[in-house]
């Protein structure tokens, strides 16, 4: 055992130092990844302020529901809220107070993984320093406080089940019912009049609500701290007024790829794959199950594979429980086109043609470039998709490795190889990386809106394609 393990970890260190040395060859090393070292930076702003902030509300949540647990646990869960309440208050303070990142110990799947990661991290070290809050990777210790929130819960059951952020989530669904009414009622109109569809009307309300998708990413907790970030008006109103603030909009690239995808099989039609990579719960989970519908439904895809997180995460981040609540209480809804879109989902789920997925590695804070490597089970399962839909900023981070990019870098190239498949990330702006803009689009912007990074305000749709010819 321990000899198949050690020729695993030297068969990995070769495989880096190959990727090392090749992409030192073709000029291809990143840039410094983004931490909380940047003083006045928006990562050290995050860390500063917004994660204890996230951390306070975790802790108010325990402690709001301190009767919930008694009437259900009895008193072991009275001790299992004190001392997670404890853990957690700790690890606000060694958080505040830049102290040293500590490994794991609560022995779940995914524990060895962090650890290795954590050496690997204070191997890059300057002078041999510890990791830590402030002076590590932002991706990194941004994603460690998530999962020492778990910690917390894994190391008190009963608590272990319980989902510190199910209130923010749910509230969130519920405060956006007429923004999903009218989705519900605009895909059901579509779906009564498919028959009767252009090519060119197909593709129409395909960039739709590609957008309506796209901009379902501005209704993110992590991002507000957990402050109420529902969507009021109708999403397909508003698209007009927001295209302008589209800064890289490849949304026709991905029609066309997913369009020649019909035609590329041996009797002229394909089994055609779209995998969804979520992000948020609530409002935008609606808009990315309302894009997957009108995928199956117009025949562009046979089958969806959702993929999301197997622990709470970032706030609002998709959980399976997240996925199948919100399928559930569509169906129940007091509304026609609500509970017929519903209905649709379960059967989607019930016969196959739609499927969730977990898998360790999207709650890991690796880059995706590491994938290859780190999940080589994920990303052979990804390479068999026509169609890769990554949601979100945190998807973007990982896609990019964090990392202080210029601008004007090419969105494969920060990919660092990272391409299993044609990829597409839809993503409104909520962190200070942001590659393949123009010469001057980004100086311009920031002359007329200094947090255009970092607002919510501006999105990009930006497509990859490993088969494309060079």
């Amino acid at each position: 055992m321990c000899n198949c393990r050690c020729s695993h970890d030297v068969r990995v260190k070769r495989h880096r130092s190959f990727l090392f040395a090749k992409m030192e060859a073709e000029g291809l090393l990143a840039p410094l990844s983004l931490s909380a070292k940047f003083e006045g930076s928006f990562a050290y702003l995050t860390v500063r302020d917004r994660l204890p902030t996230i951390l306070t509300k975790v802790i108010d949540t325990l402690h709001r529901n301190k009767d919930n647990f008694f009437k259900e646990y009895g008193e072991e869960g009275t001790q299992a809220e004190k001392t997670a309440i404890s853990f957690l208050s700790k690890l606000r303070n060694e958080l505040q107070t830049d102290k040293p990142v500590l490994a794991l110990i609560d022995n779940a799947e995914d524990t060895e993984a962090w650890n290795e990661y954590m050496q690997r991290q204070q191997d890059l070290m300057e002078d041999g320093n510890p990791v830590s809050w402030f002076k590590s990777p932002w991706l990194y210790v941004e994603c460690y406080m998530y999962r020492k929130i778990q910690e917390a819960l894994y190391m008190n059951p009963p608590m272990d089940k319980f989902d510190v952020f199910k209130e923010g989530k749910t509230q969130s669904y519920f405060e956006s019912q007429q923004a999903i009414k009218s989705l519900c009622t605009y895909l059901q109109e579509l779906i009564t009049n498919m028959e009767n569809m252009t090519a060119i009307q197909l593709r129409d309300n395909f960039l739709k609500l590609l957008q309506v998708s796209l901009w379902g990413n501005k209704c993110d907790l992590s991002i507000s701290a957990g402050q109420d970030n529902s969507q009021k008006s109708s999403p397909i109103d508003s698209l007009p007024d927001l295209q302008r603030f589209i800064l890289v909009d490849d949304s026709s690239i991905v029609w066309s790829t997913l369009a020649a995808a019909q035609g590329s099989g041996s009797s002229g039609m394909k089994h055609t794959r779209v995998d969804i990579v979520l992000d948020n719960a609530g409002f935008e989970l609606v808009t990315d199950l309302v894009l997957a519908d009108f995928l199956v439904s117009a025949g562009l895809a046979k089958q969806i594979r959702f993929h999301g997180k197997s622990i709470p995460w970032f706030v609002s981040d998709v959980t399976k429980q997240d996925f199948e609540w919100t399928i559930m209480q569509t169906m129940a809804a007091n509304h026609k086109w609500m509970s017929a879109s519903g209905v649709q989902w379960k059967h989607f789920v019930k016969e196959g043609t739609w499927s969730y997925h977990d898998h360790s590695f999207w709650t890991l804070p690796h880059e995706f470039c590491d994938m290859a490597v780190d999940a080589a089970d994920l990303y052979s399962t990804l390479q068999g998709s026509d169609m890769i839909l990554f949601k979100g900023d945190l998807n973007y981070r990982k896609l990019t490795g964090d990392r202080k990019w210029e601008h004007t870098v090419p969105f494969d190239q920060a990919l660092r190889g990272f391409q299993p498949a044609p990829l597409c990330s839809l993503r409104t702006l909520k962190a200070d990386v942001q590659v393949g803009l123009q010469p001057g689009q980004a100086e311009k912007l920031s002359s007329q809106d200094p947090d255009w990074m970092t607002n919510g305000k501006y999105a990009v749709v930006q497509f990859s394609n490993p088969h494309r010819e060079q």
